[in-house]
């Protein structure tokens, strides 16, 4: 692994032995791997364990159900290696409270929960369709200090709301997580909140992830070599 390098690869493809075999060849550029739902729904939790041999593992795995199933979830990815597990904000304060209690317990403290708060590809227009009147920045904010009052140890967002996250009292010491990096601007994707990885660094970013710019490359290596040169 790159000591301190900030990027986290998502590794969005299809089998464990492609993850793994990706993994092992981006590792001397990136400081981790992001595992998401398309892997963890597929070869299933044990790529993590696979993974997490190779480097820290995010596991993405946006938990959002009551308090019981939301822990028992944490502990179980807990115990398969995860550095990281997502669970979402407007899950509540008691869902991420007993996230962080099992995960806590599943890895004697090794591990930290990050809390999902508006996703990258949600706008303030696609926000108002689901009758949220705040803009992203605002119910990023909200979010963060639930995340806080939590026990989190970060807060997942876009780049545009770092500065909503820092603004928060009682979020200084959170990992800042940003998604929707694009090394050479906007794709033509789902994504729509989008920066730059020298504008998600200069705004407080802590953790990139990064997918579609380094897997989908021709050369997924020598894009992982180029971000890493960016971002060193």
């Amino acid at each position: 692994m790159r000591d301190g390098s900030p990027v986290l690869v998502a590794l969005d493809v299809a089998s464990a032995a492609e993850a793994v075999a990706l993994a092992e060849a981006v590792a001397p550029h990136v400081g981790g791997f992001k595992v998401g739902l398309g892997l963890l729904h597929g070869p299933g939790p044990g790529v993590v364990g696979a993974l997490a041999r190779i480097g820290p593992v995010m596991v993405d795995a946006k938990l959002h159900d009551i308090p019981t199933q939301a822990a028992a979830a944490a502990f179980r990815l807990g115990e398969y290696g995860a550095r990281w597990v997502t669970a979402h904000a407007s899950g509540g304060a008691e869902m991420l409270e007993a996230a962080v209690a099992a995960l806590t317990d599943a890895t004697a403290g090794t591990a930290g929960i990050l809390v999902e708060t508006v996703l990258t590809s949600l706008d303030a227009a696609a926000l108002a369709s689901l009758g949220h009147g705040d803009s992203p920045g605002r119910l990023v904010a909200r979010y963060t200090k639930i995340a806080a009052s939590a026990g989190a140890e970060g807060v997942v967002c876009a780049t545009k709301e770092l500065g909503d996250v820092a603004q928060v009292k009682g979020a200084g010491g959170l990992l800042r997580v940003t998604s929707g990096i694009r090394p050479d601007g906007p794709l033509d994707d789902d994504q729509r909140r989008v920066a730059t990885p020298e504008e998600a660094l200069q705004r407080g970013a802590d953790l990139l992830v990064v997918g579609r710019p380094i897997v989908a490359a021709p050369d997924p290596v020598a894009a992982a070599a180029s971000l890493a040169a960016r971002v060193a």
